[in-house]
């Protein structure tokens, strides 16, 4: 990946998510859902809370608590990025995270709140709304898991 070639990724992932969220909120109405396959449906919530709505509850200090792990993480992220020694793999995971944290921090600055739309289900049974940020977010994090895993696997198989 060329050096800044990561920026437009991470770019990318924040054009993507933040114009399918204002699609949604001109489309739809808070709390509405649309039918779109047998297992996927669009819905407009809100989201205050971290993933799976942890605290979403609480009384609203959450909100600066992730707006500033968001903040640092990206600053972080970055940082990393912007050093040019990390592997191909390492820096598209980093962009993709990267564009996934600005997303969603970008949201809890302007709406107080994180606009999930995505509902997969099966059934009655539904994974917790989320959006193309958390998806972006939840492809490196997996990818960085298996990287690191088989990284290990082969060390451990080296040394035997």
């Amino acid at each position: 990946m060329h050096r800044y070639s990561w920026a437009a990724l991470a770019i990318f992932v924040v054009l993507a998510d933040q114009s399918s969220k204002f699609w949604i909120e001109s489309e739809m109405t808070l709390g509405g859902s649309m039918f779109l396959t047998p297992f996927l449906n669009l819905v407009y919530v809100l989201n205050t809370g971290a993933a799976f709505s942890i605290l979403a509850d609480a009384n609203g200090w959450q909100k600066y608590i992730f707006i500033a792990i968001a903040s640092a993480v990206s600053v972080f992220l970055t940082l990393m990025l912007l050093k040019g020694k990390l592997k191909h793999h390492e820096q598209t995971c980093y962009s993709l995270l990267l564009g996934g944290a600005i997303s969603n921090l970008l949201d809890r600055l302007s709406r107080g709140a994180v606009v999930d739309f995505i509902d997969l289900h099966v059934g009655f049974w539904h994974w917790p709304a989320f959006n193309i940020a958390d998806s972006a977010i939840v492809l490196s994090v997996s990818a960085l898991i298996c990287s690191s895993l088989m990284v290990s696997i082969k060390s451990k198989a080296q040394q035997q």
